[in-house]
């Protein structure tokens, strides 16, 4: 019985032993082995903890091989003059979508430079649509949302450059759109646009004051059934 006692008595102290050390060795998430931004290091011979980066070290995503792509510029520094990506009609989708989300504050919708803060307030852009910007390379736009310009702040931050020439090549079929004639239109589409398709049974818009309530007392008794069987 002493000898089983003794056994357990020195298990019994290895494991308390184990606990104390393990108690000891505790750290808590705000205390981490790290370094803070801009802190000394002895560590290192130079005493900066932050060290450079690798020679030749590449971001995920980021290899810029293409120079045309990224900067809009060719060899000699000058605003490429084509699309370095193929125009497609999933670009231009992209391009006007993102032109909506970015753009038309201030360049409006139709690219006249009549956006709602212009209506508000705001220093007006140029509209696309003047010789000068109609003469413009292509790289020229995509370089002007890359570095800003004039009162235009730069997009490199919050627009990817595949979205920027998305961008880019829609602004063109904007200044297209708003210089075009009927000749640049396909025959086969020329007809919708000669003699638009009307939905039948249109209703009439109201006009007046009176016409408003009118419409308003018609909605209740067309809506009254439903919330009374409802």
């Amino acid at each position: 019985m002493k000898l089983v006692s003794r056994r357990r008595l020195r298990s019994l102290s290895l494991i308390a032993a184990v606990a104390i050390c393990g108690a000891s060795c505790r750290r808590d998430m705000q205390d981490q082995p790290k370094y803070k931004n801009l802190r000394g290091s002895a560590f290192f011979e130079d005493g900066r903890s932050a060290r450079p980066v690798v020679e030749d070290t590449v971001a995920r995503g980021a290899l810029n091989a293409d120079a045309r792509l990224t900067t809009g510029r060719d060899s000699n520094g000058q605003p490429v003059a084509s699309l370095p990506v193929p125009l497609t009609r999933a670009l231009l989708e992209r391009g006007r979508n993102r032109y909506r989300i970015y753009c038309t504050p201030c360049h409006g919708l139709t690219g006249d430079g009549l956006g709602m803060v212009v209506q508000r307030g705001y220093r007006q852009p140029p509209a696309f649509y003047i010789d000068r910007l109609r003469e413009a390379p292509i790289g020229y736009f995509f370089d002007v949302m890359t570095r800003g310009f004039g009162a235009m702040m730069d997009y490199s931050a919050q627009i990817p450059a595949e979205d920027r020439w998305a961008i880019a090549a829609y602004v063109r079929a904007l200044q297209l759109s708003q210089r075009t004639t009927i000749s640049d239109v396909p025959a086969e589409a020329r007809p919708q646009l000669e003699k638009p398709e009307v939905p039948p049974n249109v209703p009439p818009f109201p006009f007046s004051p009176d016409d408003w309530k009118k419409a308003l007392e018609l909605d209740k008794e067309i809506e009254a059934p439903v919330r009374k069987h409802g």
